[in-house]
């Protein structure tokens, strides 16, 4: 069975590119699922099941969500094989940009919003910078040099990955990211395998529980921002004589 992980920023259009994409894998003959993790609540996997994939979701809660994938992947990859598929995709909450939810030796795909900002590339760590594919959306919304300027930008971000565009309405660019899913390697062992790069890491009191702000509060990892110390004092104006300042 062949893993797929497609992660992204919130509303990036991750679940519109997935159900584009697995029409084009259907038409093969492939079957797939589809694996749905979140932070608090999902209704795409409704989306999923009224498309006639077998798909499962997973709320992580107050849990962080790489931490969450990663302990129940290898669950979520026995019940696809359980249930006979091809090709498992999964999908990842709108994660924040350190989050790292790919893993070595299994196809890793990034979607990003045209609309967000030329900058956004350069803000997004792991996910986008180990990703094989980077899938870009809306880019239908702006200009062609709008489209070339981000381009470059993931470029700067990840110069190995795969540019595509796909709008996730109409579904153009999706069979391409077929023909990719559909090679993907299906050989790499899961259990034992590694991430791609390291999760965010903090165990502090307020990961378990703690709400009351002070620093006799913070314990375990904690990591201050740094604020420069004030300028100096200004140098004492000149002293006033006869009405007019001190010659120099």
């Amino acid at each position: 069975m062949q893993l797929i992980t497609v992660a992204g920023p919130p509303s990036s259009g991750k679940t519109s590119v997935i159900l584009k994409t697995l029409a084009h894998l259907r038409d093969d003959g492939h079957k797939a699922g589809v694996v749905k993790f979140d932070c608090l609540s999902s209704q795409d996997a409704l989306q999923f099941e009224a498309a006639g994939w077998p798909v499962i979701t997973g709320v992580s809660s107050n849990f962080c969500p790489d931490h969450y994938f990663i302990s129940n992947i290898e669950d979520c990859a026995a019940w696809g094989r359980r249930q006979g598929l091809d090709i498992l995709v999964s999908e990842s909450a709108g994660l924040c940009n350190r989050c790292a939810p790919h893993i070595r030796g299994h196809l890793a795909i990034c979607v990003l919003d045209n609309l967000s900002g030329v900058d956004t590339p350069m803000k997004v760590g792991p996910m986008l910078r180990t990703a094989d594919i980077v899938v870009i959306t809306k880019g239908d919304i702006v200009s062609q040099a709008e489209r070339e300027v981000f381009a470059y930008r993931v470029r700067q971000a990840n110069g190995k990955a795969r540019i595509l565009f796909v709008n996730g309405i109409t579904g153009q660019g999706s069979w391409e990211i077929s023909r990719a899913w559909a090679g993907a390697p299906a050989d790499a062992p899961l259990t034992g395998g590694k991430a791609r790069f390291s999760m965010p890491g903090a165990v502090c009191s307020y990961c378990f529980g703690e709400t009351r702000i002070g620093e006799e509060y913070q314990h375990g990892t904690v990591r201050k921002i740094r604020i420069p110390d004030p300028p100096t004092a200004d140098p004492a104006p000149d002293v006033l004589t006869h009405g007019r300042p001190n010659d120099q």
